[in-house]
């Protein structure tokens, strides 16, 4: 992986959790490094994010927005060059096509492409509890070269709002992908 991605596919699908995906878009954001953001929302995910009130702000001239059923679409090549890509949050549904080569969409032709050009593929699940398919699904895309970071708040920083919370996480995400961005440090507090 390049020290900082410049072009970054974020994928949004229909798991509860959207707050997730804005929270990590408005972080890339402050990113200077980032040129493009290729945004891919399947059906569910934007039905989801309105119903949680976590819409993203697409004003910004690096968010370009993709429809989930365009496969001619840049982010459905390798040759496009987009240099990452985070599903968050991650359905289990789209876990299992991806897990299993199924690129029956953009977003999770995207997701192959990550995986076949050995790019960072980043995957957030939102689901609990998790069956024995779930997991057989996570331990086959790790296999594959996925990171699977699943949306689990960390609690060390009490944080006093949700934002806050779900902060934890993408701090996690952005600090995988190479970025320096303040985030709470492990015993740092006074």
């Amino acid at each position: 992986m390049t020290p900082h991605p410049t072009r970054i596919v974020v994928g949004v699908t229909g798991a509860s959790g959207a707050v997730y995906a804005r929270l990590l878009v408005q972080e890339l954001l402050r990113q200077p490094a980032i040129t493009e953001i290729a945004l891919i929302h399947s059906a569910n995910g934007v039905a989801v994010a309105e119903y949680e009130g976590q819409l993203i702000v697409t004003d910004d001239p690096r968010i370009r927005r993709f429809d989930n059923a365009d496969m001619f679409a840049a982010p459905a090549s390798g040759s496009a060059g987009y240099e990452a890509m985070i599903v968050v949050p991650c359905s289990m549904g789209t876990a299992g096509r991806i897990a299993c080569g199924v690129s029956d969409s953009l977003l999770t032709r995207a997701a192959d492409v990550m995986l076949k050009e050995r790019r960072p593929l980043l995957l957030v699940p939102r689901e609990t509890p998790l069956s024995g398919i779930h997991l057989r699904n996570l331990a086959t895309l790790s296999s594959a070269g996925a990171i699977v970071i699943p949306a689990s708040p960390s609690f060390y920083s009490l944080p006093a709002t949700l934002d806050a919370l779900c902060m934890t996480v993408v701090e996690r995400i952005v600090a995988l992908l190479g970025f320096d961005a303040p985030h709470y440090e492990w015993n740092s507090r006074a």
